[in-house]
């Protein structure tokens, strides 16, 4: 489970009651689609004539240049997810964040699990030795390509939804070190 039980109306776009622009969600959802791509090979090392996967990532940035409907991209995130069932391991997780990510357009909170399930297939995918190292890492490089305008809001619902996420984001030395221009936590409303 990657959603938490209460919405954090800073993920919720304005249109529905929130504060999200509709700008920052579509750097939410092309975030969420590198996540995922970022790992796509293990999906496609397994299964590669199924492209159901690769065209939930390819409809999420399909529906930030408004190329197709919201609903378009969230039916490429539900075949995404039914090829992850069908696979197991890395694959499966891959997959998920695939699924995950074609989800972004519908629900803007589903760019953690992208992250998340990117960093399980990453770990997955490691030695069981190197698994924990190999989820930093990825970690670490989903953190590097968080767009400015909206690292703040990613990192901050990363703390929150850490626990919910599996606890794969603790991938910094200093667990929720930000740096001054980020600032500190906000509206915490997530477990502890």
């Amino acid at each position: 489970m990657i959603l938490s039980k209460k919405r954090d109306p800073r993920l919720v776009t304005v249109r529905r009651g929130g504060t999200l622009t509709d700008a920052d969600h579509h750097l939410l959802a092309l975030w969420a689609a590198d996540c995922a791509e970022h790992v796509l090979q293990l999906f496609e090392q397994a299964r590669p004539r199924d492209h159901r996967p690769r065209r939930a990532i390819e409809m999420a940035r399909a529906w930030t240049r408004g190329e197709v409907k919201m609903s378009e991209a969230r039916m490429a995130a539900f075949a995404a997810n039914a090829a992850a069932r069908e696979v197991e391991g890395a694959a499966r997780e891959a997959a998920h964040a695939a699924g995950q990510a074609g989800a972004v357009p519908h629900v803007a909170a589903h760019e953690l699990g992208a992250a998340a399930y990117a960093i399980r297939a990453a770990r997955a995918a490691a030695p069981e030795a190197e698994r924990e190292r190999a989820g930093r890492r990825e970690c670490t490089w989903q953190r590097a390509r968080l767009p400015a305008a909206i690292r703040a809001l990613v990192r901050d619902d990363q703390e929150l939804r850490n626990e919910y996420c599996w606890s794969v984001f603790d991938c910094c030395p200093s667990r929720w070190g930000r740096t001054s221009a980020e600032g500190g936590r906000r509206g915490h409303t997530g477990p502890r």
